[in-house]
């Protein structure tokens, strides 16, 4: 009988497709070694997340919030080992499987999962930090193991991306949902600067769309708006920098060699924002809620875009540390270790 491994997660407008996206990139592996594969949760209000889901042909179960309800529902699809990623899990999550005879694998964010019972934690952020306490051989940290997609793996270059144009195209994405409406703040900034510019900004919501549409351009620019799609990893290839939140997106566009300024939208994104600014993989553009209330702030973030849209030796070299640092293959790792740990429990 082919193992089966559940993922427990959800998607909707108000929590993000975060989760669900880094659980569908493990998905991708697991399916391609024969492992059948199923979510527990709900995948609600973000369309083309949905369809990435029908896509895959997984099955989507919902999954109570209670520990041991879960504990029996997982139990009743016949799962070897469940996933758990998301910060609203009930922390004896991980206790109730165990004693089920469940293997479990924590998503770590930050302080978020690290409270769950599991035989394996992944923390696939930058620097992260082993859990004290814990075998160091369970944990699986940093950017080796981040997870990609089939989509962003497919657009991964070869060698670093060339310098681009007079008139750059700037991505400018805040995950599927957008839930704190950081492109209305940050594209006016990127216009600001003045100088020519292509911004191709993804739109969660209507009234995003609109606010975005409306916005007034200098000559030569542009704002372009576009509605969330499955393969960002292909509209990224057509962009010469990003401008994206501080989550999950940074290791892609890290995997795919393209430039980014990064924004802290919400706290728990502070230590992956602070350690990847710091290491000089992306520009600091700052923080949303100071973003919103602060001049001089504002300002600041304009000289940091402009600064890099001007210098292409600087892009050049972001793109060539992200691809050195992030190589692909983080999800590979991550299935030997999940489907390992199932083996050794059977």
């Amino acid at each position: 009988m082919p193992v089966h491994i559940a993922l427990r997660c959800d998607a909707s407008p108000r929590t993000g497709t975060g989760h669900v996206v880094r659980c569908l990139a493990l998905g991708d592996e697991l399916t391609s070694r024969g492992v059948r594969v199923t979510i527990l949760g709900e995948v609600t209000g973000v369309p083309w997340l949905t369809d990435q889901v029908e896509h895959r042909g997984l099955a989507v179960v919902a999954a109570p919030d209670d520990p041991d309800e879960l504990a029996a529902l997982a139990c009743e699809v016949e799962a070897d080992a469940v996933v758990l990623d998301g910060y609203h899990l009930d922390p004896r999550c991980g206790r109730a499987l165990h004693e089920a005879g469940i293997t479990v694998l924590s998503m770590l964010d930050d302080i978020f999962g690290s409270g769950q019972e599991a035989d394996l934690y992944l923390d696939q952020n930058f620097g992260a930090t082993p859990a004290p306490g814990v075998d160091p051989e369970r944990q699986l940290l940093g950017l080796d193991y981040s997870l990609f997609r089939d989509e962003v793996l497919r657009h991964r270059p070869t060698s670093a991306r060339r310098a681009p144009s007079d008139r750059p195209r700037v991505l400018a994405v805040f995950g599927g949902t957008d839930p704190y409406a950081a492109a209305p703040v940050v594209v006016p900034l990127l216009l600001a600067s003045g100088r020519p510019l292509h911004v191709v900004a993804v739109a969660a919501r209507a009234e995003i769309a609109e606010t975005l549409e409306a916005l007034p351009t200098a000559p030569g620019q542009r704002v372009e708006v576009v509605a969330p799609t499955p393969d960002l990893a292909a509209l990224a290839a057509t962009c010469d920098v990003a401008v994206t939140a501080a989550g999950s997106s940074v290791w892609e566009f890290l995997c795919l060699g393209l430039p980014s300024l990064l924004v802290c939208v919400v706290d728990n994104q502070g230590p992956g924002y602070e350690a990847v600014t710091g290491r000089g993989l992306a520009e600091p553009f700052g923080h949303l809620s100071e973003l919103r209330a602060d001049e001089a702030v504002r300002s600041a973030a304009v000289a940091v875009a402009e600064k890099l849209l001007s210098d292409p030796e600087r892009q050049a070299s972001l793109a060539s540390a992200g691809m050195s640092l992030v190589d692909g293959k983080g999800r590979a790792r991550v299935a030997d270790a999940l489907v390992g740990a199932v083996a050794a429990r059977r």
